[in-house]
């Protein structure tokens, strides 16, 4: 996948999730954590910087694709624990709101991820 096109996909989802955000915190507020702008923030600074590192990571050698996307998928998580651990740790309210905000919106940019891994399998098979 071409760099550019990587940052129009990524931008264009994280718009997205954020008209789907005020959506339902207009609809349903009682489903939206307080503190779902932070995650929103968190998530995609970290999708956005392990999806550029992987590009730069693939553009020396395509066939450690798999390790890469691993490599980035294991660092993800960890940084998510982390967050996590750090704003239970600060008290912030309602927690299973907001692990639940935060594994939703988690999966959304995990299933972007495994889109964009698929998207660079392709040429790699032909």
């Amino acid at each position: 996948m071409q760099k550019a096109n990587f940052h129009l996909k990524f931008f264009l989802l994280t718009g997205i999730f954020c008209l789907l955000i005020l959506l339902l915190g207009w609809l349903l507020p009682s489903i939206i954590h307080n503190d779902v702008w932070i995650i929103l923030a968190f998530l995609a600074a970290t999708s956005y910087l392990v999806g550029i590192i992987s590009i730069w990571l693939l553009k020396g050698s395509s066939e450690n694709l798999l390790q890469v996307k691993l490599l980035g998928m294991i660092t993800r998580i960890l940084a998510s624990l982390s967050f996590i651990a750090i704003m239970v740790f600060l008290g912030t309210e309602n927690i299973l709101l907001f692990v639940m905000n935060f594994f939703i919106l988690f999966l959304f940019y995990l299933v972007f991820d495994i889109y964009v891994f698929l998207a660079n399998l392709r040429p790699i098979s032909k």
